[in-house]
């Protein structure tokens, strides 16, 4: 077991990484730049390292400054959380050349998965469908490309290197579609520092599920089953919950027979997500982030696991506590994202509590929000015998919650879990915006 892990991320999923370190006895070393100074992360780790000022391009994406820190205080491993260098494949080669373990796949995995292009290709190697799609495409051969594929519109420009809806266009008319692979390609060359983009076939109202994998890079892998995702604004997820209230049995397995064999073959090590689009009984491959996810606690409250002990067990020590293969689950769990829509000072905060309540945050009473990072500020998990009662209690929940200071899309969350469409489980991935738009025009 190693002895000293530097986080190289902040906020909750840093406090989330210090807590699981602490209980298998391993000391963490936080990094924060000034605007984080007085954060949670820097608080409960056992040394804080700032390593510069609040812009991310200066402080937590500065790799040589993260290795710096890691050396300096004689760490063994990097863990990079989620989100900033968790799947930059230059960091993990970095921190390896200087002798340190990385906690996450291979630098060569994380290429290969990281190029959206490359990983179609992967997945239909080992039997994945894909939806039907071009390789990289420039503008002046859009059209054409999406003829000799076969899609017909509309169709969905993608960056090949992207995520998070950046560099992603819908286009539903053939003479739009060479501007909007030139937009896509300035986005993703700005957000990724890579251009290429490709076009696949656009679904227009499918679900979003995805596998949570844990794979030691010896060949054995384990599920931890599906999470559903479909709950999205502008392509950020909102609620997640597992079980999938919205597929068969018949399309869990299968995905489970395609996802098994790819993370086999790759050698794949630690933990990572399979993603899939779902329509009419159809599933799609869509990508593979080779991270932990956000929403990795869902996971854990189903499964009875913790994710990031097995991530840093399998790339440490090179094995999982789990059996292989599709690990039995008990239960129902869900997850609303709370995000700061201002930032602040947090002038009071009162935290949900009772069975099966989970709440992963870097907030507390007298806190700064800065405006500088992502908007999430909490998680609000909870765990149930079956998703009515789950949905119950999170409702429960959202209503103790008090958080002052800032404003938040608790309430929000609270009304989307009451809706009646969403009580029967029955939506896809435009559900929610088109609801959000009806409820703006009645405004």
């Amino acid at each position: 077991m190693i002895k000293r892990l530097l986080i190289a991320n902040r906020g909750e999923i840093a406090v989330r990484i210090i807590r699981a370190c602490r209980e298998m006895g391993i000391e963490t070393v936080a990094v924060y730049s000034t605007a984080d100074t007085d954060s949670l992360h820097t608080r409960l780790a056992d040394r804080a390292v700032c390593v510069g000022p609040p812009p991310p391009a200066k402080s937590y994406l500065v790799k040589e400054n993260l290795i710096m820190a890691a050396l300096r205080t004689d760490c063994e491993a990097v863990h990079p959380g989620a989100g900033f260098l968790s799947e930059n494949a230059g960091f993990a080669a970095l921190v390896r050349d200087q002798g340190l373990i990385f906690i996450g796949p291979d630098p060569e995995t994380i290429e290969l998965l990281g190029d959206k292009i490359q990983a179609r290709a992967a997945a239909r190697k080992y039997g994945l469908p894909v939806t039907p799609g071009t390789g990289g495409v420039k503008a002046r051969d859009a059209v054409e490309a999406v003829k000799a594929a076969g899609i017909g519109f509309p169709v969905i420009v993608k960056a090949a290197a992207g995520g998070g809806g950046k560099g992603m266009r819908v286009v539903r008319r053939a003479e739009d579609l060479a501007e909007n692979v030139t937009i896509a390609g300035r986005e993703a060359e700005a957000n990724f520092a890579d251009g290429a983009v490709f076009i696949e076939r656009y679904l227009e109202n499918p679900r979003h599920v995805e596998l949570q994998i844990l794979a030691d890079g010896k060949g054995k892998v384990a599920v931890l089953g599906e999470r559903d995702c479909t709950v999205q604004r502008n392509h950020q997820k909102l609620i997640e919950e597992s079980p999938s209230p919205g597929i068969t049995g018949q399309i869990r397995d299968a995905m489970t027979a395609g996802a098994v064999p790819l993370f086999r073959e790759l050698g794949y090590k630690g933990a990572g997500t399979i993603e899939f689009l779902v329509e009419d009984e159809t599933f799609y491959f869509m990508e593979v982030n080779a991270r932990l996810q956000v929403e990795h606690p869902v996971s854990e409250f189903v499964s009875g696991t913790d994710i990031i002990r097995q991530q840093i067990l399998a790339c440490t020590e090179g094995r999982i506590e789990q059996a292989e293969g599709r690990v039995p689950l008990t239960g129902w769990s869900m997850e609303c994202r709370i995000n700061a829509l201002t930032p602040g000072k947090v002038t009071r905060l009162e935290v949900p509590g009772g069975p099966g309540t989970r709440f992963d945050s870097f907030l507390y009473a007298g806190c700064t929000v800065p405006p500088h990072y992502d908007s999430m500020a909490a998680k609000l998990i909870v765990h149930d015998a079956d998703r009515d009662r789950t949905l119950a209690r999170m409702d429960r929940a959202l209503g103790e919650l008090v958080i002052e200071g800032i404003k938040t899309n608790a309430e929000r969350q609270r009304w989307i879990i009451n809706h009646p469409v969403f009580r029967r489980g029955v939506f896809g991935a435009s559900w929610y915006e088109n609801v959000e738009k009806e409820a703006e025009n009645a405004r």
